[in-house]
């Protein structure tokens, strides 16, 4: 069997094992044994005995929202999560991690060479968030999303390690790419990509997505979509990868490879002008 199928069924397995809900005296000790395991922060949530399932534990949101309190061409993390790699692509190469490089146009499948070439020397940012990590993903910037793209691929982990060594990792996984602009019209992606374990990828804006089960691609296209700053627009069950992908010469970052971040905070800053 090949190893796509097999981790794709071990993903779609261990998703439907997190999303049952036991008896609430067992999924109590399954969601508390977790927290210990993975040494999960819960002082932004809800106590672990409070969630009916697994995934409802991933999947939790904060029971106070955070204050975005920054400059309005900030650009936010989207995520709690750790920065693998950052910086500037050469030409249209970027780093999965320190060694591992691979192409933007092979990142960015059915999106135009035209807007590829808008992309090609700008800068980029991995966000990794580790099981332990809050999943849910908020909206960097008010943004307008133009289309989403949904590729199916492997479910391969996207752990440290494992980005030492597989080449070509986020080319080969699942992912789902979100064409975006900035009120100047400034082009930017945002790529949620999966990994092993991760169910779904879910967008709030758009039920069509079904990830882990669409075998196709396809692509969405909206006339006049916006997002605000901050707004909730999805999540990952269980941890996973965001990368984002910004115009040339359009920002300044503002994090470096190894930091880790919240959401919330400034990781880039839109050049004025």
């Amino acid at each position: 069997m090949k190893k796509r199928v097999i981790t794709n069924i071990v993903s779609r397995s261990f998703g439907k094992f997190a999303s049952h809900r036991f008896h609430p005296v067992l999924q109590k000790f399954i969601n508390i044994s977790y927290v210990k395991l993975m040494k999960l922060d819960m002082s932004e949530f809800k106590k672990p005995k409070e969630y009916r399932s697994l995934n409802e534990l991933f999947t939790r949101s904060l029971v106070k929202k955070r204050v975005i309190d920054i400059a309005d061409e900030s650009i936010i993390s989207p995520v709690d999560s750790l920065i693998t790699e950052c910086g500037r692509l050469e030409s249209d190469r970027l780093l999965q991690i320190k060694g591992m490089e691979y192409s933007v146009k092979e990142l960015l499948k059915e999106i135009s060479a035209q807007n590829i070439n808008r992309i090609l020397d700008g800068e980029y940012i991995n966000f990794y968030l580790s099981p332990r990590d809050y999943h849910r993903y908020h909206v960097p910037c008010d943004m307008q999303v133009r289309k989403a793209v949904h590729i199916p691929g492997r479910l391969y982990p996207v752990n440290l390690r494992f980005l030492k060594k597989k080449l070509n990792l986020f080319v080969e996984n699942e992912r789902v790419i979100l064409e975006c602009l900035n009120k100047e019209g400034v082009l930017f992606y945002i790529v949620l990509v999966g990994a092993l374990n991760v169910g779904e990828m879910v967008l709030t804006f758009e039920e069509r997505i079904r990830t882990n089960l669409d075998p196709d691609i396809k692509v969405y296209e909206y006339e006049d979509l916006w997002l605000k700053r901050g707004e909730l627009f999805g999540y990952f069950k269980m941890g996973s990868t965001i990368v984002m992908l910004f115009e040339k010469e359009s920002v300044e970052l503002r994090v470096k490879s190894k930091d880790r971040v919240k959401y919330g905070i400034e990781v880039a800053k839109f050049k004025k002008g």
